[in-house]
């Protein structure tokens, strides 16, 4: 998987002028190829991990409520509603922890949310450690629809958990260094191919201002043109580039240092991971509950992933990932990098799939 040409490395930046988060190039003269970068344990580990969590929900369906790493032990934790399902998580060298309600169950709480609590300002996703459904509420909603929205998680009483969220939730936009279209000001993710064809993928807030992409303000070094887009709803976008690119090398920058990325892969809840953005530059976190539906004042996006890394504006659609393994692109969030906050990302699979393209 590869984030940057040898003419631009890859800077995690946010949408300026849109409020929305991305990843930016910075020029770069063409480099001698670097060091094969030293194997990471803890990023094979999350890896396999990832794909054992992956594995057993498949195999268990409504039968697991989901899976998380034990924070103290590091150890893959699988919940799951009978002691057949317990037995099977065992053999593929996870442990089973027992839970009164299925994801099916969860699932059924979070549609009656998305009925009855949708209003902007709330998010909810699943705490499979905690086998309840978090519905988190920014400090915009008050009044009659505060009063609806805990209404509505009182219904399911224990299997709803509310949590306030100072500030608000909103895409991430302004600052850093920038690609540019008309719409505004935003940066670049990662880079991707089909084929001989060389695109970029970056948050759908941002492509969704704008068809032609440049490197500078003044228009004059033009990147490509938008070729797919979706936000809300989802929250990514494709641009083509113009020119292929002169090589197929690609890095995250560490402000100090780079990050080779070699493939994409999918969040564990638990699992220690690290943001590059130019106006905040490098924080790491965990990822707290996957499948995240967070409602914007623009519109509702669904299947984010929830972390504890800060972000501010212009971190919009910035890199997230965990050694050389890509996992999303910066949607928004709340707070910033001084007092902390909640950060959403969209998870970069979804967009590869969609797309037909992959990381180089």
């Amino acid at each position: 998987m590869k984030i940057r040409h040898a003419r631009f490395r890859a800077a995690t930046l946010a949408g300026a002028g849109t409020g929305l988060l991305a990843t930016t190039l910075i020029a770069v003269p063409a480099a001698q190829a670097a060091p094969a970068p030293t194997p990471d344990p803890r990023a094979h580990q999350a890896r396999q991990q990832s794909q054992v969590a992956r594995a057993l929900a498949d195999r268990l369906g409504a039968r697991t409520a989901g899976s998380y790493l034990d924070r103290a032990t590091g150890k893959l934790v699988v919940t799951v509603t009978d002691a057949d399902a317990a037995q099977a998580v065992r053999a593929a060298g996870a442990e089973p922890r027992t839970v009164a309600r299925s994801r099916a169950d969860l699932k059924k709480v979070e549609a009656a949310l998305r009925r009855d609590a949708t209003v902007p300002g709330t998010a909810w996703a699943i705490d499979p450690a905690a086998n309840q459904v978090v519905l988190s509420i920014d400090g915009t909603v008050r009044g009659a629809r505060l009063a609806r929205v805990k209404k509505a998680a009182a219904k399911h009483g224990p299997a709803v958990r509310t949590r306030s969220v100072s500030g608000r939730f909103r895409p991430f936009t302004s600052g850093g260094e920038a690609i540019w279209t008309n719409g505004g000001r935003c940066s670049l993710g990662f880079n991707v191919r089909k084929g001989s064809e060389h695109y970029f993928l970056t948050a759908g807030h941002c492509t969704a201002t704008g068809k032609s992409w440049f490197a500078d303000q003044g228009t004059t070094r033009k990147l490509g043109d938008t070729t797919g887009s979706s936000f809300p709803g989802d929250d990514y976008g494709l641009v083509r580039y113009t020119a292929a690119p002169e090589d197929t090398r690609g890095e995250v920058s560490l402000y100090g240092s780079t990050r080779d990325i070699t493939e994409a892969g999918e969040a564990t809840v638990g699992q220690k991971v690290t943001r590059s953005g130019s106006t905040t530059q490098v924080h790491e976190g965990e990822v707290t509950a996957l499948d995240q539906t967070v409602n914007y004042q623009e519109g509702s996006v669904s299947g984010l992933i929830q972390t504890t890394v800060c972000a501010e504006p212009g971190d919009s659609g910035g890199a997230l990932f965990s050694g050389s393994t890509a996992l999303g692109l910066t949607s928004g969030g709340s707070g910033d990098c001084s007092a902390g906050g909640t950060t959403f990302f969209q998870p970069v699979g979804e967009a590869l799939s969609r797309y037909g393209v992959t990381i180089y």
